[in-house]
């Protein structure tokens, strides 16, 4: 049995997020209206979901990102704020296909769109998210640009996919767990903070450094929602506890837990993924706190953030620099 890990770092100060949020409050507003003009269609349906979800609350963490790089970097342009537009769309499409794929109907504590509307209109209201996203793209004339969301998309899709053929598989590896989120969720990040470098036209060095703080912190930020879905407080959380337990979703905590187990604990587990059995959430949740599976995921994310804050050394000191090595620690502190 591998050595049980200690638990995670002793608490900090908890990160003010909302005084991050206000650096990009009057950038953000502008992208707010971008979206609200994109989402303008003369068919109904479109507008009525799009402004569901995407006014659905949420973080708006992604763009915040590009904004925040972009302050970093010097100034905001028109592009970078097309961008985060744009990737706040492919983040809601994203979220429209996830949910008929998971057969959710909660979303940040609210019924999700294919609860209301149906599986087929979620699917379809999410092309038309992504092919506005890349509509607006080509407005930057940046041939970087598109390279990049393209190679993103591909890479979401190919997570999509990935996590497909994991589940309800209770042999799936950390490895090939990582390999998921990398995919599905962390690209998003990376991507966000690798193109305000672009659209600033910053080095190579300058780029990929961003680049990678991106990735980290959106490793460190699905880590910390797999974990979450073990121990957080569901109306804050914004959905049901046991979700991933239900779509037989092999996630750290309990790839960790069937490792450090005992047989019977392990075969409570594995059952569990098999057949995607909520009912065992009490027995599962049981044996993941024994063996310390979410100290042990806490951990993990917490060195990712430590690695997205080691990369933003490349750039000048300011108050951007700061928030975004906060919004690192934030990634590992949150509840929700």
């Amino acid at each position: 049995m591998a050595a049980q890990p200690q638990s995670s770092t002793p608490a900090q100060a908890l990160i003010d997020f909302d005084s991050i949020k206000n650096l990009t409050l009057a950038e953000a507003k502008a992208v707010d209206r971008l979206i609200v003009e994109e989402l303008s269609s003369d068919v109904v349906l479109i507008n009525q979901m799009g402004h569901y979800i995407v006014g659905s609350g949420g973080k708006r963490l992604r763009p915040m990102l590009l904004l925040l790089a972009a302050k970093a970097l010097g100034e905001v342009s028109q592009s970078h704020l097309i961008l985060a537009a744009v990737i706040e769309f492919i983040h809601t499409a994203t979220l429209l296909h996830d949910d008929v794929v998971d057969e959710s109907d909660l979303r940040r504590g609210k019924e999700s769109a294919n609860a209301v509307w149906g599986n087929a209109a979620s699917v379809l209201v999410g092309d038309y998210l992504y092919s506005s996203a890349f509509e607006m793209m080509v407005r930057t004339g940046n041939m970087r640009v598109m390279e990049i969301l393209s190679k993103t998309t591909t890479a979401i899709a190919e997570g999509e996919v990935l996590q497909l053929l994991n589940c309800n598989n209770p042999e799936t590896t950390e490895a090939k767990y990582l390999e998921v989120i990398a995919r599905k969720t962390a690209i998003l990040f990376s991507a966000a903070t690798r193109l305000a470098a672009v659209i600033s036209s910053e080095s190579p060095e300058v780029e990929e450094n961003l680049a990678q703080y991106g990735q980290h912190l959106g490793v460190a930020f699905q880590l910390i929602d797999d974990a979450l879905d073990y121990k957080a407080n569901p109306e804050e959380l914004g959905k049901n506890l046991g979700d991933d337990l239900a779509e037989g979703k092999p996630t750290l905590p309990l790839i960790y837990a069937i490792q450090n187990g005992s047989e019977s604990e392990a075969a409570i587990i594995i059952d569990a993924i098999q057949n995607g059995n909520r009912d065992a959430f009490n027995e599962v949740y049981a044996v993941v706190q024994k063996t310390q599976a979410i100290a042990y995921t806490e951990q993990r994310a917490e060195d990712e953030a430590q690695k997205a804050i080691d990369a933003l050394a490349v750039l000048p000191e300011s108050e951007f620099k700061e928030a975004l090595k906060l919004l690192a620690k934030f990634s590992v502190q949150r509840s929700y």
